[in-house]
This record gives C-alpha cells, structure tokens and sequence, in this order.
C-alpha cells in the first residue's frame, strides 16, 4: 500500500492514495490553516469508522440480511499531553434493516472489533481503549 501527501500552502495537504484517491487535510486558522478539510486526526478516526462500517456490511449482507443503513457514530478522547494520541475511541453503530436480528448485528459488530478491522485493532494494540455498541432500528 502506497500514499503520498504533499504540502500546498499553509497547513493544506493533499493526500493521495494509492488508487488514485484525493483527499484535502487541513488546520485550523489558530494553527496556521484555512480549515478547508478535516484534520489529520479526524482522518484516522474517520478511517476507524469507515473500516469497521466495511466489515459490520460485509458481514450482514454475506448472512442475507435486508440492510437497508447502517451509521456509525464514533466519539473519541485524546491525550492531553503531546503527542495527543487518542486514549478512548466508542463507536455506535445504528443498523436499519428489515427484520434485522440484533443477534445479527452483535455478531457483524463483534467479528469487526476481533477479527476483520484492521484499524481498530491497530490502535487497540497501541493502547486504545476501543469499545463498541450498536442498536437495531425497524425499517
């Protein structure tokens, strides 16, 4: 896996992934930016997000499950010191679907966190008090 981040101007950055991807990072105006994108931190939250959103579908719909939505509301803490690394990440994940058993939706969200997100598990690793939940909604 290949990226490249290149400098604009600022604290504007442009990442690029390595399948062909563009993504604009930037700071806030106290820090020299322009707040023209989410900030670096937020990009690895949001990876955490998206990653684990990946498999808890994945899962579902390989099960045959009618998944009509699925948002996952992440909340994070940071360390006070520098570096700011995170120190507590919950996700809450917000599954609609028709019939969807919540027994289902455990086991997607528990494989996810356990076995499949490699950037939950990741920063598990490093220290990371990562938690999940999940509710069921009717749709």
């Amino acid at each position: 896996m290949q990226a490249t981040v290149k400098w604009v101007d600022g604290r504007l950055f442009v990442g690029e992934s390595g399948s062909g991807h563009a993504v604009v990072m930037d700071g806030p105006p106290d820090h020299g930016g322009r707040n023209m994108g989410p900030r670096p931190m937020e990009m690895i939250l949001l990876g955490v997000g998206g990653c684990s959103s990946f498999d808890v579908i994945d899962i579902l719909q390989k099960g045959r499950h009618d998944v009509i939505d699925c948002v996952a509301e992440l909340t994070a803490e940071r360390a006070d010191a520098i570096p700011a690394v995170f120190s507590k990440i919950h996700l809450h994940f917000k599954v609609t679907g028709k019939n969807l058993s919540a027994t289902a939706v455990e086991r997607a969200v528990k494989l996810s966190a356990e076995k499949y997100c490699s950037a939950s598990i990741m920063l598990g690793k490093a220290g990371v008090d990562i938690s999940h939940d999940f509710e069921v909604i009717e749709g």
